[in-house]
């Protein structure tokens, strides 16, 4: 953030690419977004909360700073650092999550002055000649329009729908989780995107025309599902099961739990004290084993440390900044449950630990 504020993001960030990677140059030209994107998202929920100690309040004027410089300079054409936003098909996905970070983060967007907005607009409206895949990037055309929908400009109502309602009708496959498109594949989709994107787009939308009533008890149910086996997944020591394609994500394999801790819609089984300890483990596996960041600061390919055989074949050191959502928690004051509570143990500490839990049961959406 700091670098793309004073137009040396470019310069800085290192040019990191899979070694599969099939289209090398335009994969390089896309990483940039990739990171800006990515991390605005994750700490979005933190630059729009008030309060704290004195050091958190000055860490985050800074980072506000930062990121109202680094937007302006991320959409005006005659910076070093602007960003592109329609050749090929990835900037799709992350102007999608520029449009997220503005969602989670009203002070962003109110603190913009006309000229950037109009730029930002136009940035995010040149998303649109990109055709999504059929899979979870229809969420990333509706993630746009719901940021256009939020904030009174003009929107297209029909990629919101195709998003909702290919998902809510066709994709899910039970037990509360999606597939993403016409397969299912053991992955962390319904988390990296899938259902904290949902939450977002038909939250936007029923508080628009109450579009999606007919969805939204369903979602809940769903959700708050997936929340409890994401959580049941953390293993003792903050590690989990490195199954599935982006697992060089890291943290944001909890993107979901996170999301619902943030949105306090957590299940009734779990604890908001719980999930602080379990996501604050994975923030520990994931962040400080050695070689997760090079000599300057910039992270590693890699899940626990610097792994570059486990990228796929769109991976950049751009793309890998997502991780950052799992820190949506910072966005709840220090007062509420999640920080005040005193610590708790998470399911697999319960067990392992020889406590007698309740057993864990598939969800049956007809109950």
């Amino acid at each position: 953030m700091s670098n793309l504020a004073e137009d040396k993001l470019k310069e800085k960030m290192p040019g990191i690419l899979s070694k599969r990677v099939d289209n090398v140059g335009q994969r390089a030209k896309v990483a940039y977004l990739e990171a800006f994107g990515r991390t605005l998202s994750g700490i979005a929920p933190w630059l729009n909360l008030e309060g704290g100690s004195k050091e958190e309040v000055a860490l985050r004027n800074q980072y506000r700073a930062w990121s109202l410089k680094a937007i302006a300079n991320a959409v005006d054409s005659t910076s070093k650092d602007y960003m592109v936003w329609e050749q090929g098909g990835q900037p799709l996905v992350d102007a999608s999550f520029v449009a997220l970070a503005f969602i989670r983060c009203p002070w962003l967007w109110e603190h913009l002055n006309e000229t950037v907005k109009n730029q930002a607009v136009s940035a995010l409206i040149k998303s649109r000649s990109i055709v999504p895949g059929y899979n979870n990037w229809i969420l990333f055309s509706a993630m746009i329009e719901s940021f256009f929908c939020k904030y009174g400009l003009n929107y297209d109502k029909v990629r919101i729908e195709y998003g909702v309602r290919e998902f809510a009708q066709h994709w899910y496959i039970g037990d509360g989780m999606f597939s993403d498109g016409m397969n299912f594949a053991f992955n962390y989709y319904n988390s990296y995107v899938i259902q904290p994107y949902l939450a977002t787009i038909v939250d936007i939308a029923d508080s628009k025309d109450n579009s999606y009533a007919w969805f939204e008890p369903k979602l809940d149910k769903i959700n708050k599902r997936y929340a409890e086996i994401q959580e049941r997944l953390i293993n003792t020591d903050g590690s989990f099961p490195a199954v599935g394609r982006s697992i060089v994500y890291r943290g944001a394999a909890f993107h979901h739990l996170a999301d619902m801790a943030l949105r306090k819609q957590l299940p009734q089984s779990l604890k908001p004290a719980q999930v602080r300890g379990a996501l604050t483990a994975v923030i520990k596996k994931t962040m400080d084993a050695p070689g997760t960041f090079d000599k300057a600061g910039w992270l590693t390919i890699g899940l626990c440390g610097n792994q570059p055989d486990l990228a796929d074949v769109y991976n950049t050191t751009g793309s890998l900044y997502i991780c950052t959502n799992i820190f949506l928690p910072l966005g709840l004051p220090e007062s509420d449950d999640f920080w005040s509570s005193a610590s708790q143990p998470w399911t697999a500490v319960k067990v392992w630990n020889g406590e007698d839990v309740a057993g864990d049961h598939a969800l049956d959406l007809s109950k």
